[in-house]
């Protein structure tokens, strides 16, 4: 298996080649393309510059003799071409012998590494004052005639191309390592960070830095998500120790005065027997709400869902706690806009228990003498409920948890009666009815939750 550095480096210096030898090609083509051109060009108006010199020696000569134009022969011969003169009846005056400069022109071909040639010729004709008085026949052994200083110029050029080629792709892979590093530092630095994750070194981060956006997201993800699952080991350790504490007490309670009674240190009696019942009651309680979140967190549970009338609900579940305030000398507010509709849909129910809770909670954690209010107001979309007290508070390091299973906070928050689950089913409640809360907490000031309904549409 390859690693990302060398797969991509191998990628990059991949796609630069193919692109180096397809531009090299392209480019070969188009100077080999106007080259050619630029040759027949000039090839065009060399053989109307020997049609223009045959017709001057006619007009001067008035006739064709054997020795007309002769002297072109040699230029012929030099430029690896042949001319055959002929009268106006096509009848040969002169010419040259094609074999004359066949070899000649291998030899060149052979040297540019071309050995291909096939003789062809065209015939011009020869006019004056609009009269045909001959032809020249121009022959040569390649559809362009190319000199040795063209062919050098070519091979010149097919060797500049080759070496710019080799000098590119080296360049290429010199920019495609540095790149791929660039690329794959920060992926691989990620990479070995989850693998530290998942073997359980929930200290772990990856400290590499890139300018690259999307690696520095990846980058800052991955050491946020290996923070939270030390937050949450850590938290799932205090969880059995909380669950253990909470099954241990009451089973330890139970064992100690059974093992007393039975040695006769504790009497048997009604007292000591309803003291034995309470807690089992207790006990029996915690797992009642454990089996309750169970079902929330598994999504069994159906809603009944109807229209509430929220400020009634929460008016309604305030008067069953009156005795609760009165017997802890708790001073109760409850304001209500009158003037505002605060109809939602719900499982009442379930709506219901997440007051219970919130209240219970308040009456738990607000000292004797202390106040505890509810204010229900509505704007146009949320009815918005907030339950604040003026208790003991929560640590702000406790408040990410208070929605967790079993959480309850620091060691003072322990010594006061409770499972830890009440917050967990009030979220879970809420999350099912779309709703949302918040909470703010300051120690030794209070805890203020804040709840947010949609409202019943019209």
């Amino acid at each position: 298996m390859q690693s990302i550095r060398r797969r991509l480096g191998i990628i990059i210096i991949f796609c630069s080649i193919i692109a180096v030898i397809l531009s090299a090609l392209f480019v070969n083509w188009a100077l080999n393309s106007t080259f050619n051109k630029y040759m027949m060009n000039t090839q065009n108006q060399r053989n109307q510059r020997i049609v223009d010199y045959f017709q001057q020696i006619y007009k001067r000569d008035k006739k064709w003799t054997v020795n007309s134009g002769e002297e072109m022969m040699h230029e012929a011969y030099m430029s690896n071409y042949c001319l055959t003169l002929l009268d106006d009846n096509k009848n040969v005056i002169w010419g040259m012998n094609p074999n004359d400069i066949r070899e000649r022109y291998h030899l060149m071909m052979q040297r540019a590494g071309n050995n291909n040639g096939v003789y062809t010729s065209n015939f011009f004709e020869i006019k004056t004052d609009g009269k045909i008085v001959g032809y020249v026949e121009i022959g040569q052994y390649s559809p362009i005639l190319l000199s040795q200083q063209d062919i050098n110029f070519k091979i010149s050029i097919n060797r500049s191309i080759i070496i710019s080629v080799l000098i590119t792709i080296f360049i290429a892979v010199i920019i495609s390592i540095i790149i791929s590093k660039q690329f794959s530092a920060p992926i691989k630095a990620v990479s070995d960070t989850s693998v530290k994750l998942s073997n359980g070194n929930y200290d772990s981060v990856s400290n590499i830095k890139s300018n690259i956006k999307e690696l520095n997201n990846l980058t800052e993800s991955i050491n946020t998500l290996g923070k939270r699952l030390k937050e949450q080991d850590q938290l799932r350790k205090r969880l059995v120790s909380d669950i253990s504490h909470e099954i241990r007490t009451p089973l330890n309670i139970l064992q100690n005065n059974l093992e007393a009674m039975i040695d006769g240190i504790f009497p048997v009696n009604e007292e000591r027997l309803n003291y034995l019942n309470d807690e089992v009651i207790r006990f029996g309680k915690l797992l009642n709400n454990l089996n309750l979140l169970k079902e929330f967190e598994e999504e069994k549970l159906t809603l009944n869902t109807t229209t509430i009338f929220l400020d009634e609900l929460v008016s309604s579940v305030s008067n069953e706690f009156y005795i609760d305030f009165e017997n802890k000398n708790i001073k109760f507010n409850l304001n209500i806009d009158k003037d505002k509709d605060f109809q939602i849909i719900g499982d009442e129910d379930k709506i219901k228990q997440v007051f219970i809770n919130l209240l219970s909670n308040a009456i738990k954690f607000t000292q004797a003498g202390g106040n505890v209010w509810v204010n229900i107001d509505a704007n146009k979309d949320k009815v918005i409920v907030k339950v604040k007290d003026d208790g003991m508070g929560i640590k702000r390091e406790d408040l990410p948890y208070i929605f967790e299973r079993l959480y309850r906070g620091d060691k003072s928050r322990h010594e006061i009666e409770g499972s830890g689950i009440g917050l967990t089913i009030v979220k879970r409640i809420l999350t099912l009815h779309s709703a949302t809360i918040n909470v703010e907490s300051v120690v030794g000031i209070g805890t203020s939750f804040t709840l947010y309904f949609n409202k019943k549409m019209s």
